[in-house]
């Protein structure tokens, strides 16, 4: 049996079946980290795209019960050259394969994935459909919607707020630990990590939906606001930005990717579309303040307009050294700052750790005065 990867520029790549049998459509995307690949299907950012993984063995140490970001899997769909078969590691409890199955995640395996990311480099990503019957793929792909049309947040947002402890997710209702500074976190498309990375540095997470109001989260008297990652088009969360210029200089504030973006448009500035998106765990960043460069793990399709930021308030604090994007802003009077790439990386390079700590500090000597 045979399984079709049909690009939006009609392009067609014959492959094998893996996982679920169907149909999928998304953003066509490309990783270029060698590991990690349970963590990408199951980050929220990942919403409405198939994404291919670079590094042509994709498996080899499983599937395990500890490193889900996410309560399902993210992607529509998924592109390798070769899924392991037989894993290999103590933590793993199945395999690729039997986890797309299980969660009818679409996928393809056996095609030339540096063909096709250096096809993605040179045209941009781009719509595309992985199926088993070419008529019906090609009818799904130009019946879909384009990648900036939808807005992905309120499908991964959280429906209901909860607290993040020591085992994981917790009632809104559960007592706070003496001493921990309390954290409301924006859920725009949160990764568990971001909040297994808080809860050590002595946070306490209290996670609400991205359709929450300032209002409401005033009330859960917080030290500190996370602005989460998510997926799709920053402009098109006007409802998230005005909730964030509401709450800007009442309490310090802190973006991770999307809301590194949120936090722009919150100050009026623009975001715009790359051409394919950094994706892997090797970007080089350098810090404009400190001089500093950090190896850090990216996901992301928008970036910052820095020219927009003239007049705002904001300044640039970091740059991509690959092609010199803004990877950090911060807003000094509004005590807010953010940043572009994942401090919570896992697995991936751990540099920018001490950005949980800092960010507690911050809370904890405001709170204190």
């Amino acid at each position: 049996m045979k399984r079709y990867l049909i690009l939006g520029d009609g392009k067609v790549i014959e492959g094998n079946p893996l996982g679920a049998s169907g149909e999928t459509v998304g953003e066509v995307v490309f990783n270029t980290g060698m590991t990690g690949y349970q963590e990408i299907l199951t980050d929220p950012s990942y919403s409405g795209q198939i994404v291919l993984l670079t590094y042509p063995l994709i498996g080899n140490y499983g599937i395990n019960d500890d490193d889900f970001e996410s309560d399902r899997i993210q992607p529509t769909g998924l592109i390798v050259r070769e899924a392991c078969e037989i894993p290999s590691n103590w933590r793993a409890s199945k395999s690729i394969d039997q986890l797309l199955k299980e969660r009818g995640t679409v996928a393809i395996q056996g095609v030339d994935t540096r063909a096709i990311t250096k096809h993605i480099r040179s045209a941009g990503v781009t719509m595309g459909v992985i199926c088993d019957d070419l008529d019906a793929g090609r009818a799904a792909l130009n019946n879909s919607k384009g990648y900036g049309d939808t807005d992905f947040v309120y499908d991964v947002t959280t429906s209901t707020p909860y607290k993040w402890g020591r085992e994981g997710k917790e009632s809104i209702e559960t007592p706070d630990e003496a001493g921990r500074v309390r954290l409301v976190v924006i859920d725009c498309g949160l990764k568990f990590n971001i909040l297994r990375r808080f809860w050590k540095a002595g946070c306490r997470p209290i996670v609400v939906p991205a359709t929450s109001t300032a209002e409401e989260v005033l009330a859960l008297k917080p030290d500190g606001i996370l602005l989460s990652p998510g997926p799709g088009d920053p402009a098109r969360l006007e409802p998230v930005v005005k909730t964030v210029q509401q709450l800007l200089g009442k309490k310090p504030i802190f973006g991770i990717c999307l809301g590194n973006q949120i936090l722009c448009h919150a100050v009026g500035g623009e975001t715009y579309k790359l051409k394919f998106g950094h994706r892997g765990s090797n970007h080089p960043v350098k810090d404009l303040l400190t001089g500093k460069v950090t190896i850090t793990s990216q996901n992301h399709g928008y970036a910052v307009d820095p020219a927009s930021l003239e007049g705002t308030g904001a300044e640039v604090t970091q740059l991509n050294l690959n092609d010199g994007t803004v990877e950090g802003i911060r807003i000094k009077d509004a005590m807010a700052n953010s940043i572009q790439y994942h401090p919570e990386a896992a697995p991936g390079p751990w540099d920018s750790r001490p950005y949980f700590k800092e960010f507690v500090e911050q809370m904890t000597s405001v709170r204190n005065g």
